[in-house]
């Protein structure tokens, strides 16, 4: 698989971004963190904007920027699409012309991508003659996107493009954005402080704090590990996993997901028998059990799981947070007198009582 790897190290008077990482070019990685934390300086630096002085990126064979070897391609020379998080569209030309922008600048060798391809992904064919002013702020956004893509980018750059969009709005710009990843197959680097943004887009996830990486990889294993709570707000610990849906049970109003370690009942879902859900099992919704459940119980998704990591164990704390393997991780949160109770250790089998399965299109409510 081809790689973006960046190494990016920016000194100002009063910030210090200091970046390596290697990322799949491929998928949605999500650069996530407070404000102020370097993620728009990291965008910057991607796309030639902002130039660190030993800095090195490369998409696969191809390098944009080895400072030590005096190479370093401005933004004019990079296939970079860069969207920003107002549209800067132009109010005196049709949305057809705006989009016509980018493509025009491409060497008609170097296109990739028509306009008919973005009008119907974006759904803007009944917008193309309209002027920005007459567009809703969503629209206007989806134009943005479209205009980047027509310039056939190697490389999509998405700074907050959601953060000045109402709910529905935002619903309807991801939705597009998830389109984007399965059409054409570039790269987003995707900037956002917004948690339900996160879950419901990254494949990988990328956690900045104070200008350096806290964390970095798919974005299941990050949200799944043990420390996890150190950059991640505790209300949303835990586990993302991928399911698709298996089955409808009308009688009862249920759904059956399947994911790689089984299946999950949850609350009817107006989604087609193998459509794709992305869901969160939060870490406070999961008890353990040392043996089999010999009881009736009221908690209908019951998994055997293998406890893989037991994370550190604070003074004062009472809570301690579990690894587990379910075919996937999932993470729990129990106190300190469970674990001693269970006597749980690495390796040992459990069953896991998980009491709330969360959808991640829900977050945005």
């Amino acid at each position: 698989m081809s790689e973006l790897t960046a190494r990016f190290d920016v000194t100002f008077p009063s910030f210090h971004l200091q970046v390596k990482a290697s990322l799949p070019a491929e998928g949605i990685t999500v650069v996530f963190g407070p404000s102020g934390c370097g993620k728009t300086t990291l965008l910057r630096c991607l796309a030639g904007l902002e130039r660190s002085p030993d800095g090195f990126l490369a998409l696969g064979e191809h390098v944009w920027q080895d400072e030590p070897n005096n190479i370093f391609l401005p933004l004019s020379q990079r296939p970079v699409g860069y969207v920003f998080q107002e549209p800067r569209l132009f109010p005196h030309q049709s949305v057809r012309s705006n989009l016509l922008y980018g493509w025009k600048r491409i060497p008609e060798s170097e296109r990739r991508i028509s306009l008919d391809q973005v009008v119907e992904i974006l759904g803007l064919d009944s917008l193309l003659e309209r002027r920005p002013t007459h567009l809703s702020g969503g629209e206007q956004q989806r134009v943005a996107i479209g205009r980047a893509l027509l310039t056939s980018p190697r490389l999509l750059l998405m700074d907050e493009p959601l953060s000045s969009l109402d709910i529905q709005r935002k619903r309807e710009i991801m939705t597009f954005i998830q389109r984007l990843d399965k059409e054409f197959k570039i790269p987003i680097i995707y900037v956002s402080h917004a948690l339900h943004e996160v879950v419901q887009l990254a494949t990988t996830l990328i956690l900045l704090k104070e200008g350096s990486v806290a964390a970095i990889g798919p974005l299941a294993e990050v949200f799944s590990q043990v420390g996890s709570r150190r950059v991640i707000p505790d209300s949303h610990i835990g586990a993302i996993i991928d399911t698709r849906v298996a089955e409808h049970d009308l009688e009862f109003g249920l759904t059956t997901l399947h994911f790689s370690g089984g299946q999950l009942s949850v609350p009817h879902q107006n989604y087609s028998i193998g459509e794709s859900l992305r869901v969160q099992i939060l870490a406070r919704d999961v008890s353990l059990v040392a043996s089999p459940p010999v009881f009736q119980t009221s908690v209908l998704n019951v998994l055997v799981a293998t406890v893989m990591e037991i994370g550190p164990i604070e003074s004062g704390q009472p809570f301690v947070d579990i690894k587990l393997d379910i075919g996937c991780p999932l993470l729990a949160t129990i106190t300190r007198k469970s674990l001693t109770t269970l006597k749980l250790h690495p390796g040992q089998k459990v069953h896991a009582q998980i009491k709330a399965v969360a959808l991640t299109h829900d977050f945005l409510e």
